[in-house]
């Protein structure tokens, strides 16, 4: 239905069974009492709960925290984001509108929230074709043909990615190295590195596929990682906060390689401006 029979129907009325808050006596969090059922949780615990409606072991949750803490932490503003928020610290704004900017710089296209759905959903599609026959390398083939590229393959500026290693290490240790996801998406890299040379893993892809092992979906992937840049952005913007106002990396104009037209020269004569030629009035 569509109209104004939906706005009539929700107005003052919202049905949920997502949570609630009563003042003075308790909240319910997706059916459950924040007070009581789940006041020994972690909040990373919380965050996953939230977002999904499942609980997580230790395990898996150590591993998620991982994700956020190896893989996304990284205190340098010379970052897309991380640059955001430094530049909101030397401006002297405040640090939920550095951190939120920040945040919101972080769904890049080519680098950053939108590759994570779509390296999960990538692998996700894969598997269902494998499970049903197909042959990874027609997969994958298919894919090129129809996308160009497969995103959490390829890096800009290095071909190598240092939080593989750290991560793979953090999973061998939590027992989880193993999973399908994770086995396919190092079958996938096999077979572009041998093909494409530039075009072995990046972070994005294992990250989905560690999460895909754990039985997220796409959107329960990436609402999990919209947050997992922040850890990295306080320290830049504190940084810019606490040195001289407008210091971060100030750009002189006679650096600037400008190409377009020429600066337009003004003369002023009686009230009359002219600007290449043309002559204009000038107000009073």
């Amino acid at each position: 239905m569509n109209g104004p029979q939906i706005l009539l129907d929700h107005e003052q009325h919202w049905v949920t069974d997502m949570g609630a808050w009563f003042p003075g006596e308790r909240v319910v969090f997706r059916g459950k009492d924040l007070f009581h059922d789940l006041k020994d949780i972690s909040w990373m615990a919380l965050l996953l709960y939230g977002i999904t409606g499942r609980m997580f072991d230790d395990r898996q949750l150590r591993l998620f925290e991982g994700m956020w803490t190896l893989c996304t932490s990284y205190p340098d503003p010379r970052l897309w984001n991380n640059r955001v928020a430094a530049l909101a610290g030397t401006a002297r704004s405040t640090a939920a509108l550095a951190i939120g900017a920040a945040n919101a710089m972080s769904e890049a296209s080519v680098y950053g929230g939108r590759p994570l759905i779509r390296s999960i959903d990538f692998l996700l599609r894969t598997q269902e074709q494998l499970d049903k026959g197909a042959r990874l390398e027609e997969v994958i083939k298919q894919e090129l043909k129809t996308y160009k590229r497969i995103l959490g393959f390829g890096r800009p500026l290095i071909r190598k990615d240092e939080r593989i290693a750290p991560m793979m290490k953090l999973a061998e240790d939590l027992e989880f190295c193993d999973g399908t996801y994770i086995k396919l998406v190092f079958s996938v890299e096999k077979i572009l590195v041998r093909h494409r040379s530039c075009l072995s893993m990046n972070i994005a892809a294992l990250l989905a596929a560690m999460s895909a092992d754990q039985g997220l979906s796409r959107y329960e992937y990436y609402h999990f990682m919209v947050l997992c840049f922040s850890a990295g952005m306080f320290p830049c913007y504190s940084d810019a906060l606490n040195k001289p106002e407008g210091a971060f990396f100030p750009f002189r104009c006679e650096r600037v390689d400008y190409q377009g037209k020429p600066r337009r020269k003004w003369i002023s004569t009686s009230g009359i401006n002219k600007v290449n030629g043309n002559e204009s009035f000038q107000d009073g």
